[in-house]
């Protein structure tokens, strides 16, 4: 018999059996669907994740109070710890040899800027750091200049400007040298920044940038901050990390048994918790998916089973006139698989269409999980063989002559 034919034939039965064969197709939607919209959605987030990371440099080393990436609730000894301090970092970049371009990382204020009568959104991030900040997190200067030396030691009023406060402020003028304000006092632009856009719903441009000691002589100095550090060179990062650890534990003044009180990541690291982290999603999403195709695959037997009662006279018949117990096990093998791909190919569509509005609402790339898409075709190419097998056997064994009798 040929494919086409089997086809037909399976849509046929399919078609005459509406409501039994539209519940155990809606079960297999329901299995296929929850595997596929949660890789789908994790592979958005990995995506993303992968995104973010970018926007830090490859060999940059970032000291933490605690955890960049936390899972459940802090314990009670990683939340008392001392706090990481500019003075903490200021010794740090003294003591170190390896590492270098240090920038202390701190968010001071969520406010709003004004220029004129010109205001932003009270929603703009003051953050005060140094001259390598821009390097250590791939920003470009648009025009102007990058802090330098004396902007940091002597506490200048100046300011650097994303490129989303640019806009509202300076739509029709020329930002560098101008005087903007915010929490009451002046600020001279002296930079302003490439556009880098926004991830998860979040823009790397509404910011504004002030030397951390002009920050500390306006909000105050008593705060746990991160530092961030380059390696010279992405090879030669394991070793220092090992500089800054044994640096920082002496700072610190942690005892030789004692476990670090502070945290340092790179890349690497925040990639391989993120990736224990997924890894998890997906064990959960493939474990509920497998349970309900367990049930769907009962179901299709179940419908398949029904379907040989039903068409025990016609498999009498096709014996009668020729036809082999190949052709028969192959005909009802044919029919479940093909419900099973139907059923499949609904649930990757609603999966993969429902797992992206993750990526719709934190403003990333859509994604299409190929190795999902191809094993749930595998899969369920199993589903309709592995319970499809006793019914088309049965088919097959049927006595022509008791067949033809079957009322």
């Amino acid at each position: 018999m040929q494919i086409k034919e089997t086809i037909q034939q399976a849509y046929d039965s399919i078609k005459a059996n509406k409501l039994r064969s539209g519940l155990t197709l809606l079960a297999l939607v329901i299995g296929v669907f929850s595997v596929i919209v949660s890789t789908t959605a994790v592979a958005v987030l990995d995506n993303y994740f992968k995104n973010t990371m970018s926007i830090m440099g490859s060999n940059v080393i970032v000291v933490s109070k605690t955890p960049a990436v936390q899972m459940g609730s802090l314990d009670e000894s990683v939340r008392n710890r001392k706090d990481i301090t500019f003075e903490t970092a200021e010794r740090l970049e003294e003591q170190m040899q390896l590492g270098r371009g240090m920038s202390p990382d701190e968010y001071f204020d969520i406010t709003d800027i004004s220029f004129m009568d010109q205001e932003t959104e009270p929603n703009v991030a003051v953050r005060g750091s140094n001259e390598n900040y821009l390097d250590n997190n791939s920003y470009e200067i648009e025009d102007g200049r990058n802090f330098n030396s004396d902007d940091i030691q002597y506490g200048r009023n100046v300011v650097i400007i994303g490129k989303d406060v640019a806009n509202v402020l300076f739509e029709t003028q020329y930002p560098v040298g101008k005087e903007i304000r915010f929490k009451g006092k002046p600020f001279q632009v002296i930079g302003t920044l490439k556009a880098k856009g926004q991830i998860f719903g979040q823009s790397f441009d509404n910011f504004v940038l002030i030397p951390y000691t002009t920050a500390m002589n306006i909000y105050g100095k008593n705060r746990s901050i991160s530092v961030q550090v380059k390696a010279p060179e992405i090879d030669l990062i394991e070793r220092t990390v090992d500089e800054i650890t044994g640096i920082l534990r002496v700072i610190r003044k942690v005892g030789p048994g004692d476990i670090n009180d502070f945290e340092v990541s790179t890349n690497e690291s925040l990639a391989g918790t993120f990736d224990t982290f997924t890894y998890a999603l997906y064990v959960g999403g493939f474990a509920i998916g497998f349970i309900t195709l367990l049930g769907a695959g009962i179901g299709v037997m179940n419908i398949m089973l029904v379907s040989v009662s039903e068409r025990t006279r016609e498999i009498g018949i096709r014996k009668a006139v020729g036809a082999t117990r190949r052709a028969i096990t192959n005909q009802f093998l044919m029919e479940a698989v093909f419900i099973c791909q139907l059923g499949g190919i609904i649930g990757m569509i609603f999966g993969i269409g429902v797992g992206n509005l993750m990526a719709v609402w934190i403003d990333t790339e859509v994604v299409v999980p190929i190795w999902s898409v191809v094993g749930g075709f595998v899969g369920m190419l199993l589903i309709g063989l592995l319970f499809g097998v006793y019914p088309a056997f049965k088919a097959a064994k049927l006595d022509p002559i008791e067949s033809l009798r079957y009322e």
